[in-house]
């Protein structure tokens, strides 16, 4: 078995794990998804499909969506790979990646398949780290992924196999908020951008950590979070952006 088939069967495994034994962190996922939700035009022909599904969490707001991932679950619907989808052009209405576009190596890759098998006027949406002055260290420090804040992003429109495991948390806010040229990518309209706090989430643990305060406490972190989400450069811990071929 190859190190990232190793890799990524542990982590699918490892969240799971946490998904089931803590219903905090279920009670955030849930308003993360409901930022998700409200971005789909639902009057758009095609289905809607998740790339990198995970532990097919997103079902339980979004039962219609098509959940895929590199490899076989008994709960996804497909295996499949993000730069080779298999689906015809022109045939989905949404895509949907949750925490996947900082695992793309060549982001562009993906963005030239993407706009292969989207309906005109279709829509991307991607759910992701933000890098702020607060969630840097955090992100750095805390997390096993690497920031990659000064890394080249990979601008090719092509990535051949293998495909080694990759990740760079600070990607998403460098292409879409920041807009670090040459790396923007031309083409796609985005209609969406919206950086927000996330105490409520730094402080669960997520999956990999024991969280720091009871469940009875995360509507007053909520709240907290919206208050500070009007400094997003300050205070932004997650983002969400919506993106559709021009």
């Amino acid at each position: 078995m190859s190190a990232p088939l190793t890799r990524h069967l542990w982590e699918i495994q490892h969240n799971l794990d946490a998904w089931q034994d803590k219903p905090l962190l279920r009670q955030i996922y849930a308003a993360f998804y409901e930022r998700i939700v409200v971005l789909l035009d639902l009057r758009l022909p095609g289905r809607i499909v998740e790339i990198g599904s995970g532990v097919g969490n997103l079902k339980s707001h979004l039962p219609q969506a098509i959940s895929t991932d590199l490899f076989p679950n008994p709960w996804l619907d497909l295996a499949c790979d993000g730069y080779e989808l298999p689906f015809l052009e022109g045939s989905l209405s949404h895509l949907i990646l949750f925490d996947v576009f900082h695992h793309l190596r060549a982001p562009n890759a993906f963005l030239r398949e993407a706009r292969r098998v989207l309906t005109e006027g279709g829509r991307l949406i991607l759910f992701e780290p933000y890098i702020s002055w607060f969630s840097f260290p955090v992100y750095g420090l805390l997390h096993h992924e690497p920031i990659a804040w000064r890394a080249p992003i990979n601008l090719t429109e092509a990535l051949p196999r293998p495909r080694d495991y990759y990740a760079a948390q600070g990607n998403t806010t460098r292409l879409f908020f920041r807009r670090e040229k040459p790396a923007w990518p031309a083409g796609w309209e985005v209609f969406h951008a919206e950086a927000f706090a996330s105490f409520s989430y730094l402080l669960s643990g997520g999956f990999s950590k024991p969280a720091l305060y009871p469940a009875v406490c995360l509507k007053c972190l909520q709240v907290l979070d919206r208050q500070l989400s009007r400094w997003p450069k300050l205070f932004g811990a997650r983002c969400v952006v919506g993106l559709s071929p021009d």
